[in-house]
């Protein structure tokens, strides 16, 4: 296991404990607070469909916004330089917009309460069931990258082994999701949003100020790792060397269209903060009101990574004691005066928090719902499925603390995670996109395609990449791959097997594939979100400019 280079632990006193202190007895509050409202299961798992929008917004990218965003996005930019935006202005945004404007109505008009019972009423059990198993297993092991990224700061504050820290935080997030269900987890994720950005912004001025601002970073990036580590596109053409190991194409489709789409449109830990919405235009909205914040929030991360590559210039290396992953606390310890070091630390523990309950929170709702009311237990009444979401709330923690320990072994996390992604998260979307878009697709294609996509990115990622058929220069390189490769087999398994197979009914499909329209589908937006600035289209197609026009002055 990785441990922090000695020496590397930060100088707290008494004011930074006492900060960190109120803000878990907030947290827990919230928790107890949020139980008097969990009264059914719907309740518990989706807050009885009785949310704003710009709290279910908030909570959407603060979900998104967890230890592993903050620490693996940092590590990113240090190790691949400004390359880092890709996973936000062309990796994001485009597909939170396609998931409010195409998806949304879909997913919440069919008033399902998980994204695989969604495939069950438009394919067969064989797809959901398989689905909510894969969806499940990917929840546990991404829930562990958090515990393991929260470790990394535990150890740096505390000088706790990361066994110790691991265990002890699992148990708090624990608790605060089995006292309040899902509106526990949301209440605190929009106050977690606004404490991650209050320690992000003091590292990301003084990492700026230590290094002689904006010219005197570049000036020494240039030096160092030369002019294409601080533009997007530089060195991308097919055939040349970058240090993203990527080129144009490899980055357009394998995470701008397939690992981006594949997470934001099918990843329930987000979707679920969606559905949660208190109607269709808020549900709709909720992935929009998130992008804005997302647009800016690479700023605060890709800078301290750039920083740390500037002040440690061998990290990463076998030259170095710190991996990638130490950007931001070894920028904590070299920067921050206490006090301010304290609402730092709490940030960082806010995000993990963040990432943590959201994929707890929707492992619970999968698992509960989807496997155990539909297979195992059926037909029970309302408070035993209840307090078998709390048990297996439980379960779902115990086994994140063991899946912590996979994710140390990796250098950089947000690399383990989009490796993740495009085994879990890129089948089910390709699964989706077809069945969605396409009449034919029968009921059996499905678990087929979810079955030919997770193989063939894992062939190619353990396989061609691993054992090194194929010259792939780095692992976010071969993730690419790895996701186009899913979603192609999947997509030719799903038409081969469409037409040798039975199709659905055409009756069953209503509200369910693009063209056809459900009683849900219908609802007319409350008085006040129909005015003009909260339409849906205008909120969207607002963030991808935004988005595009943010690329310029990288581009070259």
């Amino acid at each position: 296991m990785h441990y922090l280079a000695d020496g590397l632990r930060l100088p707290t006193n008494g004011l930074d404990y006492t900060i960190l202190a109120i803000y878990f007895i907030v947290v827990l509050g919230i928790g107890f607070a949020a139980r008097r409202s969990v009264k059914t299961s719907l309740d518990f798992f989706l807050s009885g469909r009785s949310m704003p929008a710009w709290i279910t917004g908030l909570a959407f990218v603060a979900a998104n916004l967890g230890a592993t965003e903050l620490l693996g996005m940092a590590a990113t930019g240090a190790q691949y330089g400004v390359a880092v935006v890709h996973w936000y202005w062309i990796g994001a945004i485009p597909a939170m917009v396609f998931l409010a404007l195409v998806m949304m109505p879909f997913y919440y008009g069919s008033k399902v309460r998980s994204v695989p019972e969604f495939l069950l009423q438009r394919f067969d059990k064989s797809a959901h069931l398989l689905s909510s198993i894969l969806f499940a297993f990917a929840s546990i092991l991404i829930a562990g990258v958090n515990l393991y990224a929260l470790a990394i700061v535990v150890e740096a504050l505390l000088g706790w082994p990361q066994w110790v820290a691991i265990v002890v935080a699992g148990f708090l997030v624990l608790a605060y999701i089995t006292i309040g269900g899902l509106s526990s987890a949301i209440y605190n994720e929009v106050l977690q949003f606004f404490v991650i950005l209050a320690a992000l912004i003091p590292i990301t001025i003084l990492g700026l100020k230590k290094v002689g601002g904006w010219d005197g970073l570049t000036s020494s990036l240039q030096q160092s790792h030369g002019d294409n580590f601080l533009t997007a596109w530089g060195g991308t053409g097919i055939g040349e060397a970058n240090a993203l190991g990527a080129n144009w194409l490899t980055i357009v489709l394998g995470l701008g269209f397939v690992l981006s789409f594949g997470y934001w449109t099918t990843n329930f830990a987000e979707v679920q903060r969606a559905l949660s919405a208190k109607n269709l235009s808020a549900a709709q909205r909720t992935p929009l009101i998130a992008a804005f914040p997302k647009i800016f929030v690479v700023f605060l991360v890709m800078i301290p990574g750039l920083v740390a590559a500037v002040l440690v210039p061998k990290i990463g290396t076998a030259g170095s004691d710190l991996t990638y992953n130490d950007a931001i606390p070894y920028l904590m310890q070299e920067l921050l005066p206490n006090g301010v070091l304290g609402i730092a630390v709490t940030g960082l523990l806010a995000a993990f928090m963040a990432g943590m309950a959201a994929n707890v929170s929707s492992f619970n709702t999968v698992f509960t719902t989807d496997i155990w009311a539909k297979y195992v237990v059926k037909d029970r009444d309302d408070t035993y499925y209840v307090k078998f979401g709390r048990l297996i709330t439980a379960i779902g923690v115990l086994a994140s603390i063991g899946t912590a320990f996979l994710a140390s072994s990796f250098s950089n996390i947000m690399g383990y995670l989009q490796t993740l992604f495009s085994f879990f998260n890129v089948p089910m979307f390709v699964v989706f996109i077809i069945g969605m878009f396409w009449k034919r697709a029968s009921m059996k294609s499905g678990f087929w395609g979810l079955i030919a996509g997770t193989a063939a990115a894992m062939v190619n990622y353990f396989v061609i990449y691993k054992q090194g058929i194929v010259d792939i220069p780095t692992d976010q390189g071969a993730n690419f791959v790895s996701a186009i490769a899913g979603f192609v087999a999947g997509a030719v398994v799903m038409v081969a097997v469409s037409l040798f197979t039975k199709p659905k009914p055409e009756a069953e499909l209503a509200g369910l594939v693009y063209g056809t329209r459900s009683p849900g589908m219908e609802e007319l937006p409350e008085k006040g979100d129909d005015a003009w600035y909260r339409k849906p289209a205008l909120l969207g197609w607002g963030a991808i400019v935004i988005a595009a026009a943010c690329y310029i002055p990288y581009s070259f």
